[in-house]
């Protein structure tokens, strides 16, 4: 698929393509699929699952960065697949019952949007999260309701021309909760779950 266009921002910025990318691949969406987000902000993550999925609901609490969403969605019409709702709320008020994927760009409020996901059977659950300490209350939570796949942590680094050769910049590592409400054997790609005490088993 060719880049999504991304001419309003916010002041949180979008989702970085790369992780975008391996957010997306961990959510696995299907044309038939429902897609939640929490927290739209730029409206990266909500253009790119559009493309994908066969409807979308976004919530983001702020009415600016809805409006920033609306407008980023608007500058890729022609690409879009899904019905998308976009809905001024916040979570987990406003999230819909019937959801098979959801992902939350945001540490606001998880615990609860967990329990949501646990409490409806979403099928696929990713969180992004930045900082380290909040990872491992993500981590705990996602294992306290049984949803926990597997977590991801991983960085990326652009290169950039210095005296003649090539340097580079690094982003800020993200760490990605991956799991399920539902009883499934997918497993991450190399077929293990985490452990409850944070070891890997097989599945």
């Amino acid at each position: 698929m060719a880049p999504i266009a991304l001419p309003h921002d916010a002041k949180a910025g979008p989702t970085k393509a790369e992780v975008r990318a391996v957010t997306l691949s961990k959510l696995a969406l299907e044309a038939d699929d429902h897609f939640v987000e929490v927290g739209s902000c730029t409206g990266a993550v909500t253009i790119e699952a559009a493309r994908r999925a066969g409807r979308v609901t976004a919530l983001e609490r702020k009415a600016e960065r809805l409006e920033t969403t609306e407008k980023n969605l608007a500058a890729n019409a022609d690409s879009l697949r899904a019905d998308v709702e976009l809905r001024n709320a916040e979570a987990p008020g406003g999230l819909p019952e019937d959801a098979d994927a959801l992902f939350l760009g945001g540490s606001r409020n998880f615990e609860a949007v967990l329990d949501h996901a646990a409490e409806t059977g979403v099928d696929r659950v990713v969180m992004n999260v930045s900082r380290l300490e909040v990872a491992g209350r993500a981590t705990e939570a996602f294992r306290e309701r049984d949803l926990l796949e597997e977590v991801v942590q991983f960085q990326v680094s652009h290169g950039y021309e210095l005296a003649g050769a090539t340097s580079f910049d690094s982003e800020n590592p993200v760490y990605m909760l991956v799991g399920s409400a539902t009883d499934n054997d997918a497993g991450g790609d190399d077929g293990k779950r985490v452990a409850a005490d944070g070891g890997g088993s097989q599945r």
